[in-house]
């Protein structure tokens, strides 16, 4: 695993041991920021679920103004915390280290906006997408800047709603076993 462009371009990442983590994959990670290369730029990005910090770091590598990583593991905070130290990023990001949940109604009482949230939860835990999505699209509506996306990446196997409170799906993109569906406020 590695990052794709920008500042830290080709270094290598770490991830955690063992199969809790599922690293979104460089390919996908590529796709991710060719659509979001308009908007990367002095954004504030959330990373959900973050596991190893690689979307995040790669937001932070292609201009971002800030990360925030959410993760509640453990063993994923370690290896978030070890990528950033050994890219020698020493701000610019934030670490949430609880669960999506929780940090998105902290986030949002915190009167922070977010212009890109990703989230990637485990693909067979349909609960933590309906979660964040509907907190998202609801309770913590106002933590999305003006124009902010949500995408979420899951299983092609599963879908997911096409609405969630203000958010609407706008596009899906497809990549061997994973989607990303990306979500906007309703006009």
């Amino acid at each position: 695993m590695r990052v794709i462009a920008g500042e830290y371009r080709s270094r290598a990442l770490s991830a955690p041991k063992g199969r809790d983590t599922r690293p979104t994959s460089d390919r996908l990670r590529e796709t991710l920021f060719n659509v979001l290369s308009l908007r990367i730029e002095n954004a504030v990005f959330v990373d959900l679920y973050a596991g190893s910090g690689a979307v995040g770091i790669e937001a932070l590598s292609r201009g971002a103004r800030e990360a925030i990583f959410v993760e509640n593991a453990e063993p994923a905070l370690k290896a978030i915390r070890a990528n950033l130290a050994t890219l020698g990023i020493k701000g610019g990001y934030a670490l949430e280290p609880r669960s999506a949940v929780a940090a998105l109604k902290r986030l949002a009482s915190s009167a922070r906006l977010a212009d890109i949230i990703f989230l990637d939860p485990p693909y067979e835990s349909a609960n933590e997408y309906e979660a964040a999505l509907g907190l998202l699209g609801g309770e913590c509506f106002r933590l999305l800047a003006p124009n902010a996306v949500a995408i979420a990446e899951h299983g092609k196997k599963h879908d997911l709603a096409e609405r969630y409170g203000e958010l609407v799906r706008f596009r899906v993109l497809k990549q061997g076993d994973a989607t990303l569906s990306f979500y906007a406020a309703t006009p």
